[in-house]
């Protein structure tokens, strides 16, 4: 079977997993930095769907760190199957929470006006808090769908 490049067990889905678990952790840890986040629902579900993010990247990347020091194969198609719905389940969450803060955004920095109204709003650090949850997303975009080829090829 051809190695896919994120796979779970391997280098490059280590590296996968490490860079989805740090991008969602900045992303939360410049969310919680930012005044005023928490009057905004939008930027409490980031907050919560990075979260989930990142504890799900973390568990993932525990097992991938396992499965490279015990030299262990996980391709297995009830293991991969887990993945796939993880995956995409935490995918579709991320971009969710992500293109709904990127839009609370858009209203405040250009229709409204709130953030040259009122400059104690972060709207500087909100923004580079949705920028990683971008980030975050892509990464998990490309691990769901290896994991899907996967799931097809097992």
């Amino acid at each position: 079977m051809k190695v896919v490049v994120g796979s779970p067990g391997t280098w490059s889905g280590l590296l996968l997993r490490t860079g989805q678990c740090a991008f969602a952790g900045a992303s939360i840890a410049v969310m919680l930095s930012a005044y005023g986040f928490s009057n905004y629902t939008a930027f409490c579900y980031l907050i919560a769907s990075m979260g989930l993010q990142t504890l799900w990247s973390f568990g993932l990347l525990c097992l991938d760190v396992f499965a490279l020091k015990s030299k262990r194969d996980l391709h297995n198609p009830l293991l991969i199957s887990l993945f796939v719905v993880g995956d995409w389940v935490t995918a579709t969450l991320s971009l969710a929470a992500a293109c709904s803060s990127a839009g609370v955004l858009v209203l405040f920095m250009r229709d409204v006006g709130f953030c040259r109204k009122y400059p104690q709003l972060s709207c500087g650090r909100f923004e580079t808090s949705i920028s990683m949850a971008f980030v975050t997303w892509f990464l998990v975009a490309k691990s769901s769908l290896a994991m899907f080829w996967i799931l097809a090829s097992v």
